[in-house]
């Protein structure tokens, strides 16, 4: 493979050479037009560097690239003091010139270490630049690469090419860990220090058996990113839940054995009464929550029952109607044919008939999605939640669903919230729900937008986890800072901007 690669480079700066002649890196400098106009050319040259960024020239050839952009420095230069014309449009047409040579090198790097640019790239992918030091020791050595080759040392990078995509590769791997296992470790350690051992020692041991299968996943199988991403999270729920393990344990240590058995009694209890059950403080803890699991079974077997109830009672409506309208289309046919009018007639009258009820559907639509606007908007508090149109969508702007800050976990004082946004939800009966999730632009904007989308995706799992949509009709987008409602510049405006927002398509409900 390497001698087919120094084949190629050889062809290549063979070219290079008779284009070029023999005395060295001659350049083609394309002649100045003096009617030119220096600001337009200085303009154009920024383009022309700028998409060679994207194309990764300023790496792949890095010395003639540099060169390009002192010309572009000294042409702005000049044109800031006022400098001859010419010898402003000179140095733009320099700096095109050394472009285009870095460009022709950066060609015959693409193929002549391919491997290394390749490893470089994937690993940049997974963020292995936050790494520091052993980056930028790579970036070095990368470096060295492109100008062996811009020198015409190909022998001498070819050579040292393996090692670069073997530390890319290993960094890569390296990043991939930190990204997906850097906070387990973290919690881990914590709670090692914090006595796990001794206060929590089986959970500590499953924690830590998660942790090295996701490890061990990620060292054979750094590509499978779902399967990886879900041994993560697997492992990073563990760390989390020896957490709350360990601060029960360290709780219940200072703790008597009555006031530990009546904290869980009345928990139990708890529930109890929300179910509607019978006090049974004097049964065994076994047989409360026996009954607790039994009453949750018989409320999902009723939800389940209205649920089908309600299919069935759709599907005979949509019966009738459709009864009803053949019976309807019947009768529009007879009279046709009674009274003898012609076809362009009897078509003329029927667009009459048609418009007409489309425009009495239209008014009693808008009629009633304002009737339901009004029963929604009645549902909230004005503390709790803004509701408001948007062409014919119906918006619930939650304004008291607060998140822990940078996690996606809904705290239980937001549920009674969300079953008033479920009961809103189901007036419309079973549209298409957008949940959208917005941050402020305190950090990095890709942390925030995936930050934005797990909440979203938190709510869509609560309302599909509690029947009130399939999941094909809720869709979770996360939209990080990209829609802020008010400045990010105080406390107060940034709270505004963290925000989620339900959207009911109510037109697909009214069809």
């Amino acid at each position: 493979m390497k001698s087919y690669r120094t084949i190629f480079f050889l062809l290549n700066l063979l070219i290079f050479i008779t284009l070029t002649g023999c005395s060295g890196p001659a350049l083609k400098v394309a002649p100045v037009a003096i009617s030119d106009n220096p600001s337009s050319k200085i303009f154009e040259l920024e383009e022309t560097l700028a998409e060679g960024r994207t194309q990764q020239v300023h790496v792949l050839s890095p010395t003639w690239y540099a060169k390009a952009e002192g010309y572009l420095d000294k042409a702005r230069y000049g044109l800031a003091n006022n400098d001859s014309v010419s010898g402003i449009l000179q140095n733009t047409a320099n700096g095109h010139a050394h472009f285009n040579k870095a460009k022709e090198y950066a060609l015959i790097a693409q193929s002549a270490i391919s491997k290394a640019i390749k490893a470089r790239e994937l690993a940049n992918g997974a963020g292995a630049a936050s790494l520091g030091d052993d980056y930028q020791e790579l970036e070095y050595a990368f470096t060295a690469l492109t100008t062996d080759i811009e020198n015409n040392n190909l022998a001498r990078a070819e050579k040292n090419e393996d090692k670069v995509a073997k530390g890319f590769a290993d960094l890569e791997l390296r990043a991939i860990k930190e990204n997906t296992l850097g906070e387990v470790r973290i919690l881990l350690a914590d709670n090692i220090d914090q006595g796990a051992k001794k206060l929590a020692p089986n959970t500590l041991q499953e924690t830590e058996k998660a942790l090295s299968d996701a490890d061990l996943f990620i060292t054979q199988q750094r590509y499978e990113r779902e399967k990886m991403q879900n041994k993560a999270n697997k492992a990073l729920f563990q760390a989390q839940r020896l957490g709350q393990i360990m601060a029960m344990s360290h709780s219940l240590i200072t703790m008597l054995p009555e006031e530990i058995s009546l904290l869980h009694e009345n928990q139990l209890h708890q529930i109890t009464s929300k179910l509607g059950g019978h006090d049974l403080r004097n049964e065994a803890a076994d047989l409360q929550l026996q009954s607790i699991l039994g009453s949750v079974a018989s409320l999902q077997d009723d939800n389940q029952y209205l649920k089908e109830k309600w299919q069935q009672e759709k599907l005979e409506f949509e019966a009738k109607l459709t009864e009803k309208q053949g019976e309807i289309d019947s009768q529009r046919q007879k009279i046709a044919t009674l009274e003898g009018q012609s076809k362009d007639a009897q078509r003329e009258r029927e667009l009459i008939i048609l418009q007409e009820k489309k425009t009495k559907a239209r008014l009693e639509s808008e009629r009633r999605f304002q009737q339901l606007f009004n029963e929604v908007q009645g549902m909230f508090a004005q503390d709790q939640a803004e509701v408001y149109k948007q062409a014919k969508n119906l918006v619930i702007r939650l304004k008291t669903m607060q998140f822990p800050v940078g996690k996606d976990l809904i705290m239980p004082d937001n549920y009674s919230l969300l079953g008033q946004v479920r009961k809103a939800i189901r007036t419309f009966g079973e549209p298409h729900v957008v949940i959208e999730g917005h941050t402020d632009n305190t950090g990095s904007s890709a942390i925030n937008a995936q930050l934005s989308q797990n909440r979203a995706e938190a709510v869509r799992q609560y309302f599909i986890a509690n029947g009130t949509l399939e999941g094909e009709k809720l869709t979770a987008i996360g939209y990080g800072p990209e829609r802020p409602l008010a400045a990010n510049d105080t406390a107060e405006g940034r709270a505004i901007n963290r925000r989620i927002d339900v959207i009911i398509k109510t037109e697909t409900a009214n069809n």
